[in-house]
């Protein structure tokens, strides 16, 4: 996503089932691969990771 992308926007790179398909490319984004899953930030689920983010966007906007 050259222009970057909002936050909750859904990025382009992911398929269907949530994984990214850049995963392992030289085009992947250096941020992307720095990205370190913690349980705390990402829980135990999609939706539980989803819940989580909608909460520190709104403590953070």
């Amino acid at each position: 996503m050259p222009s970057g992308k909002q936050s909750g926007e859904r990025c382009v790179h992911l398929s269907d089932e949530n994984r990214c398909c850049l995963f392992n490319d030289p085009r992947r984004p250096s941020y992307c691969a720095k990205f370190s899953a913690d349980s705390d930030f990402c829980g135990s689920s999609f939706d539980e990771a989803m819940k989580i983010l909608l909460v520190m966007e709104s403590e953070t906007s």
